[in-house]
Formats: structure tokens, sequence, C-alpha cells
């Protein structure tokens, strides 16, 4: 689910921070600018966890502060394809379900992707599992709002919602040569729907779904 990722950024250490020692400097810039962003084909960043190394540091023309490359892993949010993991349904629609991991929301099952045969009721937004006990007898098994669900992960996708304008924006992440360059992407318009990141998952195995179902 979290991973290791190498990284090399020009940080910038406004005058306001040179009270500090360089190190803790550096970390406060790197978390501030990359915790809860999104990295394209990379994932979403969660924390800083050391720094390799740290270059010279400069001073432009015009900005008092200091422009350093800095070298340094973070912890990142990406779970590999296959793996289990556990959230809370967050909506249902007929779509499928909307599944939250409290700090990722991005994350959907598709209607096809649910336990079969499964029936969405209209009234109540509501999907459920028609499980079927034997003796032809059915029972209505609910996927609750709020409920935790045991999925597996099918998909990702990545969108690059970088502005392709000549806006401000931060200054490029780069991953070690064996990756792909790649930039920080976040959403700059209210607006726009598109998620940098998303999660498709699948329940439609055995001991998965609902966590209610299984634990009874």
């Amino acid at each position: 689910m979290y991973v290791l990722v190498q990284m090399k950024d020009t940080v910038r250490i406004p005058p306001r921070l040179f009270q500090l020692d360089t190190v803790d400097a550096i970390r406060e810039a790197l978390n501030k600018k990359l915790a809860n962003k999104v990295v394209y084909n990379v994932g979403l960043c969660i924390a800083l966890w050391d720094i390799e190394k740290i270059e010279d540091s400069f001073i432009f023309p015009g900005d008092g502060a200091t422009h350093t490359i800095v070298h340094f892993r973070y912890v990142v949010f990406r779970p590999f394809v296959d793996e289990i993991l556990i959230g809370k349904i967050k909506s249902c629609r007929r779509d499928g379900i909307h599944v939250s991991m409290g700090f990722f929301d991005d994350i959907l099952i598709p209607a096809d992707s649910l336990q079969h045969p499964s029936k969405f009721d209209e009234q109540e937004q509501l999907w459920s599992w028609q499980y079927e006990a034997g003796d032809e007898e059915t029972v209505d098994l609910p996927m609750e709002i709020g409920g935790d669900v045991r999925f597996r992960v099918v998909d990702e996708t990545f969108v690059d919602t970088t502005p392709t304008d000549h806006d401000d924006v931060s200054s490029t992440v780069m991953p070690p040569p064996s990756t792909p360059s790649t930039s920080i992407a976040p959403v700059t318009d209210p607006n726009q729907k598109k998620a940098p990141y998303t999660l498709v998952g699948s329940i439609s195995e055995m001991g998965l779904g609902m966590l209610s179902w299984w634990n009874s």
C-alpha cells in the first residue's frame, strides 16, 4: 500500500526559515510542497522519509531565498494491482460503490465488480448482494454507507492535471532515472471534477465485500 520513492527537487527556503537548521528547513519545505499531493505516475505523497543528499545552495538576483537541489525519499500511497485493502463505503450510485480510505477517497468499485447477483435500490440509493442461501432462499445483504468493505485493487488511473499555460506552478519533482519524469499534479480548477489519481476495485470473490458478511 505504501512505497518509498526516490526523488530530486530544487527546494526554495525563504528567509523566514533561515533561523532553522538546514535539514529542518528543507524537511518543512518539502512536506509543505508535497504532502497530500499526487505525483503523476508515482502516487499520493504522504510524508518525507529521509534526506539522502543536499547539494550546494544558490541565491538568485531579486530573490532573497536559497535554492538547493535535494535528493530524498518520500512515503507514497500507491497500492499494487491485486492488493487487498479495507476501506469504508462513502456512497452508492448506479455506477457502483465509492470507497474511502480516510485520507484517499477516489476509489470506485464498478457495478459489474460487485458480488453476483447484486441489486441497486433506487429509493434507498444502496446496493445489496442477493445471496443464495440454498433451498431457493435468497438473503438480502446490504452494502451500507460507512460500513467497512474489503476489496481487491484491479486497476489505477493517473490524469495529468498540470496547468498547460504559464501559471506559477511548483517546480518539477524528479524520480530516479529508472522512473519516467514526473511533476506535481495539483487540481487548479475547483470546478474540474477529474481526480489526478483513482483506483478501481472489485469485491466479486468469496471473502471480499462487507466485513460484517463474513464476521457474523
